[in-house]
């Protein structure tokens, strides 16, 4: 497969095409990133998460505030997370700090879910001990009888965007010659900064 990483372009949106064509392609979660944060002591956590959006500042997922990541997030905004599709031979990387999506735009995704993930999203206390999964299912039950058809979003869930401080695309070649560029950005000038690595 040919490159498309060129310098001088946004690296954002090239993000963006990427997963585009991963998705045309047929890719099973395309858009499913592992995300990378870091305890109180340093020791890091890595799950898979679905990347929802990418918008000019970044790029938003939604969780629970109140499970492991969240409360790691709020303790250390520094995040990492990568994409990989193995069938198209391409990875990306990114890092970046993260902050609190505005609350409409939360809004307007949790109302977007099936009606069952929303009661999910008020039953689930994401990352704590659950005695049983029947007690999980008659949380549920119970949401929906308290709340029915129209519940609200709750304040501890929503969605997080990552800020990226740098983006690094990999592209494979043959005989490992592999195309690998870094993004940089750059406060002083307020541009993207790259440069070309060894693979």
């Amino acid at each position: 497969m040919k490159t498309s990483i060129k310098k001088g372009q946004n690296p954002i949106n090239l993000v963006q095409e990427w997963l585009e064509d991963a998705q045309k392609k047929g890719i099973p979660d395309h858009n499913a990133i592992a995300l990378a944060t870091s305890n109180q002591n340093g020791h890091p956590n890595v799950r898979m998460v679905l990347l929802k959006e990418i918008d000019h500042k970044g790029f938003i997922f939604y969780t629970n505030y109140n499970s492991t990541k969240g409360r790691e997030i709020s303790h250390t905004s520094n995040v990492a997370f990568s994409l990989h599709w193995r069938t198209l031979k391409r990875q990306i990387r990114v890092k970046g700090s993260s902050e609190i999506l505005e609350a409409v735009k939360s809004d307007e995704y949790f109302y977007s879910r099936p009606l069952q993930s929303r009661y999910g999203a008020w039953a689930s206390k994401q990352s704590t001990i659950l005695s049983s999964r029947e007690k999980l299912i008659n949380e549920v039950a119970k949401i929906a009888l308290k709340l029915g058809k129209s519940p609200p979003r709750p304040e501890f869930w929503g969605g997080f965007r990552i800020i990226p401080s740098e983006i690094e695309f990999w592209n494979e070649g043959k005989f490992r010659i592999h195309d690998r560029f870094r993004y940089i950005w750059n406060k002083e000038s307020a541009e993207w900064d790259s440069v070309r690595l060894y693979p």
